[in-house]
């Protein structure tokens, strides 16, 4: 066997096994690619074998990260997630739940479309998967139990409506995906939009009926009131500050009024005046939503770090030609293809975070994607040197990767709304609470498949 083609067995044994030993990934991704140019090294010097491989030609990582810190589209991450962290502490979240409680509890399910709502306003105004997931498993689960939900059904429904921002923009998944793929991140955003839309209204209509089938898995409150118009005016008080925030960042960017960096910016200062206005705006709220910002930042750049000296080692090997014709040779046409990489990104997505799936297939499997001849190119109503099919591609990846989020044994979610529950709400109750939900995202994935216009078709009528 070609020595490169060992070394390349060598590099992702050794990233699985440091993952095993709970070594950090970032450090997994870059101890692994050092210690493969380490042994490329011995068997050049010692045994003559020469792989192409040196430590010289690794100190190219060093431009590569540089061009990462000096990237302009990346400065909307700290900004966005800053954005999440001062709206988490603004107290707007906790007033549109107990107001869509008072709105919705009066019919079977209601907790559940509140639930479900609450995602979809989260996910357009902060992005952040942990802290909605927390946030409306804090909110939303004592009081679902309180009224005898099923908690299998009460757990699943948290843990996708918390995962809905993977998705919907503004998306920091969709960032990085930009950055990847050398395409805009204001045509992601909005080619996004409505594949998030389908999936929160596949979610709504799953609740639904569910909540028709099985009444007593969901039932509504018994202490219900009729809804006053202080009811109302407070539902209008609770939501219009999201609504407004949801306008400043993805409206400033759909009318071409800013740039996704810009406002990220604008969001970040929104937030701040949120806050301000529901009085819990102060100096160690504000601290806190820094220290959380710069500490996901700090886990995000040694991945980028990480990611940068796998993908170098990978390429320079050849593991990513390897990679591409095996994919290649197992499907069979154009959509089979796109089936076989969305089959491997989302058993990925049962070990490995979004993050190195992004960094590290994305790439690979980009010049296969580019080099189809998709007939649906030609009336996807947006100019060629937007990459239409690329734009359509990346949402099928971000719908196949929100699925990591609810799959174990690495589903984030779920770990999240672990240490969230209340009491009656065990692992068990949880994994059978996401399963329907995979399900649905699964149906999504295929709709997106079979009608590429509901990615393309906002990104082209903007032109």
């Amino acid at each position: 066997m070609d020595p490169s083609t060992v070394l390349i067995f060598v590099l992702m044994g050794l990233f699985i096994g440091l993952l095993f030993l709970g070594v950090p990934v970032g450090f997994s991704l870059g101890g692994s690619a050092i210690a493969t140019t380490a042994v490329a090294v011995l068997l050049d010097q010692v045994f003559g074998l020469y792989t192409g491989l040196s430590f010289l030609r690794f100190s190219i990582v060093v431009d590569r990260i540089f061009g990462i810190m000096k990237s302009e589209v990346l400065v909307a991450l700290p900004m966005f997630i800053l954005m999440g962290n001062i709206l988490d502490q603004s107290g707007v979240a906790e007033k549109m739940m107990q107001a869509q409680q008072k709105l919705l509890g009066r019919v079977p399910g209601g907790l559940a479309f509140g639930v479900t709502l609450m995602g979809i306003l989260l996910a357009a105004s902060t992005g952040i998967i942990g802290a909605s997931v927390v946030l409306l498993g804090t909110l939303a689960l004592p009081a679902m139990m309180h009224v005898k939900y099923s908690p299998s059904f009460a757990a699943g429904t948290v843990c996708s409506a918390g995962t809905l921002g993977i998705l919907i923009p503004p998306s920091i998944m969709l960032i990085l995906m930009s950055t990847q793929l050398d395409v805009s991140t204001g045509d992601l955003f909005m080619g996004a939009v409505i594949p998030g839309l389908l999936l929160s209204g596949l979610y709504l209509l799953y609740i639904f009926v569910y909540a028709r089938v099985n009444p007593s898995a969901a039932p509504k409150p018994k202490d219900t009131n009729s809804l006053t118009l202080a009811d109302w005016i407070g539902l209008a008080k609770a939501i219009l500050p999201a609504a407004f925030l949801i306008m400043l960042v993805l409206g400033s960017i759909f009318f071409g009024i800013a740039t996704p960096t810009e406002s990220s910016g604008m969001g970040a200062l929104g937030a701040l005046f949120l806050a301000l206005f529901n009085k819990r705006l102060n100096i160690r709220e504000f601290r806190k939503s820094l220290h959380g910002t710069l500490s996901t930042m700090g886990f995000l750049a040694a991945i980028f770090i990480g990611a940068t000296c796998f993908s170098l080692v990978l390429r320079r090997l050849g593991g990513d030609e390897m990679i591409a014709n095996a994919i290649l040779g197992v499907g069979s046409g154009d959509y089979g293809t796109i089936f076989v990489i969305l089959l491997i990104i989302f058993a990925l997505g049962f070990f490995l975070e979004w993050i190195e799936i992004t960094m590290i297939m994305l790439p690979i499997v980009a010049p296969i994607i580019t080099g189809m001849d998709l007939a649906w190119l030609a009336d996807s109503g947006m100019d060629a040197t937007s990459k239409p099919a690329l734009i359509w591609f990346a949402i099928l990846c971000a719908v196949a990767l929100q699925t990591s989020f609810l799959t174990p044994p690495v589903g984030f979610a779920l770990f999240y709304i672990k240490g969230v529950c209340p009491e009656g709400i065990n692992l068990r109750h949880i994994y059978k609470g996401v399963v329907p939900f995979i399900v649905i995202q699964l149906i999504a994935l295929g709709l997106v498949v079979a009608f590429p216009k509901l990615v393309t078709w906002l990104p082209g009528i903007s032109y």
